[in-house]
């Protein structure tokens, strides 16, 4: 895998461990992202991919190796600094809260940097958002809940995000719209690590993918090599 890095990443991972207990989940994972790309991690479930992002975020209790955003190491940062660094994570349960509007939860995360997008640009971004402002978290269905999630973290000033199933369980046109914004925040220089169990969907909006199994990275695919890799691609992922 070493040879397949990029020379000046921006945001690299090397030889990350993680373990629940005594189960070691994560072995020695190395990977890195150039800026503004969108790379995905597949992978059967079990792989690792969630974990992978846990631990990039300080989430996980005891982990170990090298997380480095541009020049700075953050493998032994709290969580809280991580955030503060640029980093932000969109998790697969979205963490929306339902006592709270549409507008107090787009609010609720601290601003860590300049430049993040201001109510009205996320209300463009996600017309459904300003429609529904003041309805509660409960009242919301699964696409307007991951949009919610999604503007959230781009109101911070993060410019490396991480998105944990962005599109589980949610109806095609909403994936469709998901796939929409991920590719207009490319546009807008944004860097994406994205988990994915919908590889049709990874495959449509990522520059590279890497491959995960038994918490390792196995592989780097780039994106316009997945047709000439789908045998190998289909004996990873089961597909």
């Amino acid at each position: 895998m070493a040879d397949r890095l990029s020379q000046n990443p921006h945001f690299q991972v090397t030889d990350l461990e993680a373990w629940y207990g005594e189960s070691h989940v994560l072995h020695r994972v190395s990977f890195d992202i150039r800026e503004g790309e969108v790379v995905t991690l597949l992978g059967r479930n079990g792989a690792g991919k969630s974990t992978t992002l846990k631990s990039i975020m300080g989430m996980i209790k005891r982990r170990q190796g090298s997380v480095r955003l541009r020049e700075k190491e953050l493998g032994r940062a709290s969580s809280r600094a991580i955030a503060r660094a640029g980093i932000a994570f969109c998790p697969e349960d979205r963490g929306i809260y339902s006592s709270l509007t549409v507008e107090e939860n787009l609010m609720l995360p601290p601003v860590v940097a300049s430049g993040g997008m201001s109510v009205a640009e996320i209300h463009t971004l996600f017309p459904n958002l300003a429609e529904r402002r003041r309805s509660q978290g409960t009242r919301l269905s699964g696409g307007e809940q991951q949009m919610l999630a999604i503007g959230r973290i781009l109101r911070t000033g993060a410019r490396l995000l991480l998105l944990d199933e962005p599109t589980e369980g949610l109806a095609p046109v909403i994936v469709q719209q998901i796939g929409a914004t991920i590719r207009q925040l490319k546009e807008r220089g944004y860097t994406v690590l994205l988990v994915e169990q919908n590889f049709h969907f990874a495959a449509s909006v990522a520059d590279r993918h890497y491959v995960m199994d038994h918490g390792q990275v196995v592989d780097m695919i780039p994106g316009p090599e997945i047709a000439d890799n789908m045998a190998k691609l289909s004996t990873y992922l089961g597909v």
